[in-house]
């Protein structure tokens, strides 16, 4: 997982006002074709860096073998045996897989998170927080629109 700085990858993707990092991702489209692609819940989140309503997602419920995917582009993202349930409305998950996603600063909101894209596509999914269970005491909250779930 690598973390990239002062949220470039927000200006980037979204013309926001942090500095721009030279981050590419090798899944690479056109807005036109991330529109058509996508649903306008699942593009609001993964390229307009929105947020789904709390308990709205099918995903926070899934707790059959599997891997979640990102939405944009079938990346895998985080494996079942991961996910635990954090309280918080959304699907949330200890640890991603190897390489499956980036992390930018975001000042957004007046505070300082952590925001979550797919290493692939640069697709936001969620935020990561430091009060998850062990063995990594991370929280990965994750717009479950911004996943789709393979089962095994």
């Amino acid at each position: 997982m690598a973390i990239l700085g002062a949220g470039g990858l927000f200006k980037s993707l979204t013309g926001g006002t942090n500095q721009a990092s030279a981050t590419q991702f090798p899944v690479q489209k056109a807005d036109a074709e991330w529109r058509q692609q996508l649903t306008p819940e699942q593009y609001h989140v993964l390229r307009e860096h929105g947020t789904e309503r709390a308990g709205t997602s099918p995903l926070n419920a899934e707790k059959r073998p599997g891997t979640f995917v990102c939405a944009g582009c079938g990346q895998e993202l985080f494996a079942m045996e991961t996910k635990y349930e954090s309280g918080t409305g959304w699907p949330s998950f200890w640890q991603p897989l190897d390489g499956a996603v980036e992390t930018t600063e975001d000042r957004s909101f007046f505070m300082t998170r952590t925001e979550v894209h797919c290493g692939n596509c640069g697709g936001h999914l969620g935020h990561v927080f430091e009060d998850g269970p062990k063995p990594t005491g991370l929280r990965y909250c994750m717009n479950g629109v911004a996943m789709g779930f393979r089962p095994a």
